[in-house]
Order: C-alpha cells, then structure tokens, then sequence
C-alpha cells in the first residue's frame, strides 16, 4: 500500500482550539538537551542494539495531524507521484519503544538522507530537491515546520511521545522525467559526551571550565604581536587544550581517536530502520506562472516592531525583499500592507518606487499572478503623495506586466460613507490609469441603504453600488456557507464584458467544518479552500494576513495570535529567529497545505483542458476529493487516486 494513503481519519482527534483568543504558543519543543524525569528501566545501548527495538517509524501523508499520542503504523514505502516545478510532501513519525538516551529524554535519533536517483543517472539531490523539517506543536497542534540540517539530522525523543519529519521533494522545472529512488535512514545513536558531562559535579566542570577560559584568554589578544609571542601563545594554548582532552571526561574518546560516540557508516546503516522513497516524476511541468491570482498580504508594521527595523532603511528593504520573495515559493502573490484609521489599507507588491531597478524585477518576475499598485494618498493626505500616485501610474501603465496590477484601498466598507470614500479613491485614479483594477472586499451591503445590510439582496447588489469603481469583486465565503449554489447569483450581478471579476476570501470565517486556514483544522480542510475555489469558478483569491501575530519587539519572542480571532487567523508562517538562529521564515503546514491545493488546480486545469471543465468538475466530486463546502475528503487516500487518474489521462497528450 502506499505510504501516503495510510492515514485512517476516523482515528485523527483535532485538538478543540478553535476559538481560543490570544494565548501563548506553548511549543512543547526543543532540540537541547531534555531534563526529564521519567526513564524507561535499563538504557539500551544503540550501538548494539537494532534502531528497530528501540523506536517505531512509520510514514504518513502530508495532509495527516501526527499527534504526540498518535499510535505507530505498520512501516511502508513512500510512493509518490509529482509534476515538475512540484513540490510533494510526506511525514515520517518516530515514537520510541524503549531509552537509549538516560536523562535526556528517550534518546537522540539521527536521520540521514540519500539522493534520489533514476535509472538513467539523473538525481533530486538531498539539501537542494530534498528537504526536512521538525514539526513542531503550536498551541498543542503540530504547525511550525523548523528546517532540519541536511545530509545528516539529529532530533531528541521524549519517553510516551510521537515526534514526525516532514520531508518535501521540490522538483526542479527541467528535471528529467522517472521512476527515482532513495533511502531515509532513521537510527537511535548515542550521546555519550552530553551523558558523561551531565555526570560531573559542579567542581569537575568548573575546572573544565576553567582549564578552556585559560586557553581562550592566552590565544586571544595577538593582533599585532610579534612572530614570537604568537607562536609561544599557540603552543601554551595547544597544550591546555590537549591536558583538557587527556582528562576523564574525555579519556574514552582520547582513547578512540575522538571516535567512540560515531559508528562506522557501514554498521551505522546497518542498524538503521530504512525508509524507502519512491517518486514518479512525469513529463507535466506547472506553469511558472499560477493560474489563480492568490493574493496574500504580509503586514510591514509587524516587521518593523519584531525586528527593530526603521521604515526605509536599509534594513527594511531587505525584510521585506526576504519576506516576498520566499513567499513566492508558495505559488502566492504577496503584498505589504499597512492599515490606516477605519479599514482603508495601503497595500503594495513592491517596495521601491516604479522608477527603481528593483521596481520591474519585482513586477515582471514570472511567478507572480498580480501585484498590488500603491495608492499613497490613502495614508498620506498630501499634494506629494498624489504627485507621487500619478508617477507610479505613468509608467506602469506603460509596462506589459501591467494586466497584473490591481489597487486594495479598503476592507469590508460597511456604509455608503465609506462607498463614497472608495470612489473618490478609484476616480483619482482611474483619471490617469482609465483601465486600472480596483478590488474591494464585502461581506454585506451598507449598513445605511435602502436593504438590511445583512441581508443576502444587499449582499448581492453591492455592485450596482460601486460599479464602475470597483473591478474585483471579492466576496466572503463565510457569506456563503455551505450555500454554493448561491454563487451563480453573485455572477448573475457581475459584468465580465466590462472587465469585473469575481474573487473570494477566508478570514474569521466560515469555520469548522468549512474550509479554512485555521490552527486546528485537518490538512484536506485547508487545501479544501483552493478546491472550493476551482469548483465556484472564482478567478482569483485574497488572505488579508500571513504575519498578523501580536506585536513584540524581539525577533525570537513567543508569537502569540491576535486575541478575539481563531488560533491561526492571520498566521501563515512563524519568524525563523523563534526556533533557531536562522533569519528565514519557517512555514506552517497550513501554509503548506494550501500550495498543495494551489498544485491541484493545475492538474484539474489540465485535466479540463483535454476533456473540458465539466468532466474536471466531475472527476473532483467522482473521486471524493470535493463535493462542497461540507463534503470533501478526510482521507489522503482519494487526494492520490485523482491526481494518479490524471496522470494516466493526460500523460500522453503532454509527453516529450
């Protein structure tokens, strides 16, 4: 059986989070040494011991919630099926059966990766096309994927408690297409120096201590020093440290060459609980370019706060250069905003002005579906900022990319005040830029006109209200519920002739059991957001926030979720510096899930292409995948049948 179908979601309890305002993150992880007070009776010694009678491993697909009480699975191969310019993932679960470790937890596991490679000598290199990373807990839900140094990974077990690697294949766009193989090695290891130093008293490691401060203070001061002096200083230091390594703390390693806590390779390996990983790679190659617009907004106050950065420094440039090109990976348009008084917001793809070199790297870069134009005026009531708003529209409008461009000048207005404050906006500029988009979001229709504004008649006729100062329409699908056929009513206002759009969102709303992105929800339930995209027939999709965590003022501090909003709400992606030293930007695995949805709809657009959209909505629903708002699949199972179904329809037509 496949590796990736083994998830039973009968058996899956999702943690009752939804709901919880604010709160803490509790991670519940660490990858230092763990005091713990529980131990298992008699420490297995793994360098005599299989890996296989000291932890169960098993896989699971990448949609599966791996609980730290989740139970082990039989072990199976991982087979996987991937376009190219695809990223598929996986997770390996480890929960161990007995200690080897004494006190520090259950033990240390270390995981090695080979490079996957296809008959024909062609490889997916680990480190490059094969990655992974820890799954780390947050409010009790396994969320923040920390990266894990590759090709060689360690990570420490606690007694009672199932930890999970989720691993990713990113395949390159001119990979050769076939069958490629490789091996995770999954081995219980020792960690004797951590043991025996842990061992010492507090006077043995005060001399330890000691003995290696006296070598650093003679090393240290020799900036312009004589030849002399220097080398007298080497061979003092030299021999400290060769007295410290001859001490009984390390005599056991001295004797073996500094060897003792590292197994030969070979036995190493044969040791180890083998995972063998498959993956097909066929001749489809997704477009650079995503299909659906997903806009998703990146907050640059957050930034500034957590990181100490001055807007328009130097500094700022590069946080928010960072932020949206890594965002990019995940088949999004980003865009940074910052939010004024009311709910008028100044959103923009670019940071630098459109006369800036950065300006069409940006806006040209093929990955990108569209991209938010800057209207200054919004926060800044200034003449520059309107001289400044008709600079930018003079020469984008002039740029082939400009089909792209699109304004956000509010969110969710609420009365005619408001409307009016929108048009104004949109009559400025639509003055210099007569074919320029504007988008606006709405859940309901002023609270002061001639309908209930919370009525589904109001909903529907805001854009007659608007018209001809909006472009995009983006509706709510909490409006909607699981009400879908109330979609062709939204259409039925809309007038395409005339260049109006119809796009949607999630945000607070709708909840469980509709698809979201929420802290807590299953992975089929955050992809589910893309295909109930795909199936309304929507042409674009917003996020209003993928960093709207509460504010601090220390890089690494707690991230705490905005109080009053849903666990997750506005969290897409955790700052790096709260789980290592690393600067980059650590994905959820909604985050992660979504992409997989945004990989969907290029296969149902493939699909559709040779045997029309019908047939594509037909083989969504035949398969189980989607049905509707409240019936789509539980199980990775059905996910891997649609995909393997349009694999063997269109594989001939788009063969090499």
């Amino acid at each position: 059986m496949d590796a990736t179908t083994g998830e039973n979601p009968q058996s899956v309890v999702v943690p009752p989070v939804e709901g919880v305002g604010g709160g803490g993150t509790a991670y519940g992880w660490t990858d230092g040494s763990l005091e713990c007070s529980y131990s298992f009776k008699g420490v297995a010694d793994p360098a005599k011991v299989p890996s296989a009678e000291l932890l169960y491993v098993w896989c699971m697909p990448s949609t599966a919630t791996i609980g730290q009480q989740e139970m082990p699975r039989p072990l199976e191969s991982i087979s996987l099926l991937a376009a190219r310019n695809e990223r598929e993932s996986v997770q390996i679960a480890m929960r161990p059966k007995a200690s080897w470790g004494g006190l520090s937890g259950a033990g240390t596991v270390q995981i090695r990766c080979s490079d996957l490679c296809s008959s024909s000598g062609d490889r997916l290199v680990v480190g490059q096309s094969l990655t992974l990373r820890r799954v780390v807990p947050v409010l009790g839900v396994p969320d923040a994927l920390a990266p894990l140094d590759l090709p060689e990974a360690r990570i420490n077990l606690l007694p009672g408690e199932t930890a999970s690697v989720w691993a990713s294949i990113d395949v390159p766009t001119g990979q050769p297409p076939g069958q490629y193989e490789g091996h995770i090695f999954v081995t219980a290891v020792k960690t004797e120096t951590e043991s025996l130093l842990q061992s010492f008293g507090k006077s043995e490691k005060y001399q330890l201590y000691k003995e290696l401060k006296n070598c650093l203070d003679v090393i240290e001061p020799v900036d312009e020093k004589p030849l002399e002096e220097v080398v007298g200083k080497v061979k003092c230091a030299t021999s400290t440290l060769k007295k410290v390594l001859s001490s009984a703390a390390f005599q056991e390693f001295y004797q073996d060459n500094g060897s003792a806590d590292m197994m030969d390779e070979d036995a190493l390996t044969s040791l180890s609980i083998h995972v063998k990983i498959n993956i097909t790679v066929w001749e489809f190659t997704l477009p650079q370019t995503p299909s659906l617009p997903a806009v998703f907004g990146i907050s640059e106050t957050v930034i500034e706060d957590r990181f100490g950065l001055e807007h328009g420094s130097d500094g700022w440039y590069n946080a928010l250069d960072q932020h949206f090109n890594w965002l990019l990976r995940y088949r999004i348009s980003p865009f940074f905003c910052r939010w004024g008084d009311g709910m008028r917001i100044l959103a923009y793809t670019c940071p630098w002005p459109a006369d800036h070199p950065k300006s069409d790297e940006y806006y040209s870069n093929p990955r990108l579906a569209a991209y938010a134009v800057p209207y200054a005026p919004i926060l800044y009531r200034s003449d520059a900022a309107k001289v400044s708003m008709c600079k930018e529209l003079e020469i984008l409008k002039s740029k082939v990319h400009w089909p792209k461009a699109y304004f956000y000048l509010w969110d969710e207005p609420l009365n005619l005040e408001q409307y009016e404050m929108i048009q104004s906006m949109s009559s400025d500029i639509r003055a210099y830029a007569p074919d320029a988009r504007v988008l606006t979001t709405y859940y309901c229709g002023p609270s002061d006109a001639h309908l209930p504004a919370n009525s589904f008649e109001a909903f529907v006729n805001v854009p007659n209200l608007l018209r001809p100062h909006s472009q995009i329409f983006c509706t709510s699908e909490w409006v909607l519920g699981s009400r879908e056929d109330l979609v062709k009513d939204i259409i039925a206002e809309l007038q395409p002739g005339h260049g109006e759009e119809w796009w949607t969102y999630v945000c607070l709303g709708p909840s469980d059991p509709l698809p979201n992105l929420h802290l807590g929800m299953r992975g089929t339930q955050n992809r589910a957001v893309v295909w109930r995209v795909w199936k309304e027939g929507s042409t674009g999709f917003l996020y209003w926030g993928t960093n709207c965590y509460e504010k601090t003022t220390v890089a690494s501090g707690e991230i705490r979720f905005r109080r009053g909003l849903p666990p997750g709400d506005g969290v897409l992606f955790y700052p790096g510096e709260v789980f290592s030293s690393s600067h980059e930007p650590v994905a959820s695995a909604r985050l992660e899930h979504f992409l997989s949805g945004m990989q969907d709809i290029e296969y149902l657009n493939l699909y559709s292409s040779r045997f029309g959209r019908e047939e594509g909505l037909s083989l969504l629903e035949r398969t189980g995948v989607y049905l509707g708002p409240e019936r789509y699949t539980l199980d990775h199972m059905a996910i891997a049948a649609m995909r393997a179904q349009i694999y063997q329809a269109c594989r001939p037509f788009v063969a090499v």
